[in-house]
């Protein structure tokens, strides 16, 4: 009885060293898992800035991109560790709930009204684009949306109300489709379609599909889209890699991460400005 008393205890005080090695382990090896936006993840943005941080701090960083609600929701269930978003809105929902702490802006870009080369409704130029949403429904024209509360559709249907039109009244209309995916899936179908579709300007920059398109509306102040980073709330989620997450929120506002953000360029182009130093 002895001798399987102190096989047992011996078995016991291995397993307990193997689990304490494999904590070990992860202690040598931090991670953090960020929730945020597909235009953020889609642009190649973090994945161009995101190395020099990890080579830095020793700190991976794991990306979760999806609709700026679901990214919100996603830190909401505790599956995440940090959100970078922009809806200014649905961030001061999270807070407010008690899910969020410390919220700071790191950069900006801007919605644009893309159309047809055709311009059946006859915007393109214009600066106004809840006036251009007027004379998109009174032509009846075309019109993808994506549907899918995004950080770009979350804006659309803030300018359709601008406009005068409710989500409710805009879903029958033949005119208006739902794609319910991402922006480069209602860029393809808006050009398919000689549609008219709101974009954030960072992926229509990179968007490798710009078949029928061309901008319409750019430069309305209603379309400035402020992407920004929120460290989450410990009494919340009780999570072991909110130091780090902390860590990646400083970084991405400091002049280093600041200077990676404005010095990134896609296909030559600039899809994202810093915004730290003049907050919007």
């Amino acid at each position: 009885m002895l001798q399987k008393n102190t096989c047992g205890i011996r078995f016991a005080l291995a397993f307990l060293a193997m689990i304490g090695a494999i904590g070990c382990a992860c202690a040598a090896d931090p991670s953090v898992t960020l929730a945020t936006t597909t235009s953020v993840d889609a642009t190649g943005l973090l994945e161009n800035i995101l190395p020099s941080f990890t080579a830095r701090t020793g700190i991976a960083v794991k990306i979760v991109a999806q609709a700026t609600g679901r990214a919100l929701d996603t830190a909401r269930r505790g599956d995440a560790d940090i959100v970078l978003v922009a809806d200014p809105a649905a961030e001061r929902e999270f807070i407010d709930e008690g899910y969020g702490t410390t919220h700071r802006q790191v950069a900006w870009s801007d919605f644009v009204l893309l159309g047809p080369s055709g311009d059946p409704a006859k915007i393109i130029g214009g600066r106004d684009a809840a006036a251009a949403l007027k004379a998109i429904a009174a032509a009846r024209a075309p019109f993808v949306t994506r549907g899918d509360r995004s950080d770009v559709n979350i804006a659309e249907l803030k300018l359709w109300r601008l406009a005068g039109r409710t989500s409710e009244a805009l879903t029958p209309e033949k005119w208006y489709r739902n794609v319910n995916g991402d922006m480069n899936k209602a860029i393809d179908a808006a050009g398919t379609g000689a549609a008219y579709t709101l974009s954030d300007r960072a992926t229509w920059l990179v968007s490798a599909n710009k078949a029928g398109l061309t901008l319409a509306i750019e430069g309305d102040p209603h379309l400035l889209n402020r992407y920004d980073v929120i460290e989450l709330n410990p009494k919340k989620h009780g999570k072991p890699r909110l130091a780090e997450a902390k860590i990646l929120a400083d970084w991405l506002v400091s002049p280093e991460g600041q200077q990676a953000i404005d010095a990134y360029r896609k296909n030559g182009e600039k899809p994202f400005s810093a915004l730290a130093a003049s907050p919007k």
